[in-house]
């Protein structure tokens, strides 16, 4: 990590104004929106026209932990725009958590998809007990509003779903995250509350993958570890948390390969692995977004008009770890398919 991103992050773990600090760069980038906090954006482009599916932060009075109490999102609003730089519109409210029946609380990042000629919305939200899991809503149009389904898609759990077509149709669901994620309370596809995270010698938890049904609502297969290891093959452990898994799942397809990014957490990277297929295994290649001010980041990387693009999160108009906002950058490839490391801030 290099000087200006350890200042930036550190400067969050002492408390100090991530605003004060970050404003002494030029951020490359800026908000997609100022009227509301948006955060974790997953961007379609749907009738051509660019949808983003954002968390939508909340300010409240819980104290920050490690297990992301304070962000206790309540509903989701979709943006849209025709063209990036364009004007975006705030669709109003797409789904609020008291028309979900079985949810509890914070309703954290979503992702949506097309098909049946339907548009679906998933999202993890926590149930009653207040354990998470991954549900689904529908609407006729893309920015909503959506009804939720009456439970929770069967055999889902943990957090940040991202819904991937290949271009034979199929569509796969990528998701989880550890910390308060609670991928480490999976370790069998069954929740064990007593479950405790990896020691740094341990392998590092890995993401899941279950194939969709037809239906899309429900999964067809029982979720899958997602192999990411290193140009020999091995899988990384705990310690090597600058390139091990953390949350922010996400799937997009490139000259013929499958390119699987994500977030490293405490960290603060959005790194990525290519692979051959939808279930892998995924050799990582390097970081495509160094650090942002702000604890979290998360991600989207999505082609439109020919160009490739990012879509991320940083605090640039609060200051604040969970009052976010969303931001576009473009993306470039080098000639061998890797990605070329974005910088947020000049």
């Amino acid at each position: 990590m290099n000087k200006v991103f350890k200042i930036i992050v550190f400067g969050i773990l002492i408390g100090t104004s991530v605003h004060a600090v970050a404003q002494k760069f030029i951020p490359i980038s800026q908000p997609l929106v100022s009227h509301i906090y948006t955060a974790d954006p997953s961007a379609h482009v749907f009738n051509n026209k660019i949808y983003v599916y954002p968390s939508h932060d909340t300010a409240n009075t819980t104290l920050e932990n490690d297990n992301g109490d304070h962000f206790n999102m309540m509903d989701f609003h979709v943006l849209s725009m025709d063209s990036i730089g364009g004007k975006v519109t705030d669709n109003g409210i797409a789904l609020d958590i008291k028309n979900i029946p079985w949810a509890g609380r914070q309703l954290w990042a979503p992702d949506a998809a097309y098909a049946n000629n339907t548009y679906y919305l998933y999202f993890p939200v926590k149930d009653k007990k207040d354990i998470f899991h991954i549900g689904v809503a529908t609407s006729k149009k893309p920015e909503g509003p959506f009804v939720a389904e009456p439970k929770p898609i069967k055999g889902s759990y943990s957090i940040d779903p991202c819904v991937f077509k290949d271009d034979d149709g199929t569509f796969y669901m990528y998701f989880g995250g550890i910390w308060g994620g609670q991928l480490q309370n999976w370790r069998s596809h069954e929740f064990d509350s007593s479950a405790k995270l990896c020691q740094p010698t341990q392998t590092a938890f890995l993401p899941r993958v279950a194939k969709l049904n037809k239906g899309m609502k429900q999964f067809v297969e029982t979720p899958k570890e997602l192999k990411v290891v290193d140009k020999n093959g091995n899988l990384f452990k705990e310690k090597d948390n600058d390139k091990r898994f953390f949350e922010a799942s996400w799937m997009h397809k490139y000259k013929g390969k499958y390119y699987f990014s994500y977030s490293t957490g405490d960290s603060h990277l959005i790194n990525y692995a290519i692979g051959d297929n939808p279930y892998g295994p995924f050799v990582y290649q390097g970081t495509v977004l160094n650090p942002v001010s702000g604890w979290t980041n998360h991600h989207s990387i999505v082609e439109i008009k020919h160009k490739w693009y990012l879509f991320y999160h940083d605090v640039q108009l609060s200051g604040k770890t969970h009052l976010r906002n969303v931001k576009v950058t473009e993306l470039k490839y080098n000639e061998d398919g890797t990605i070329q490391t974005i910088n947020a801030y000049k």
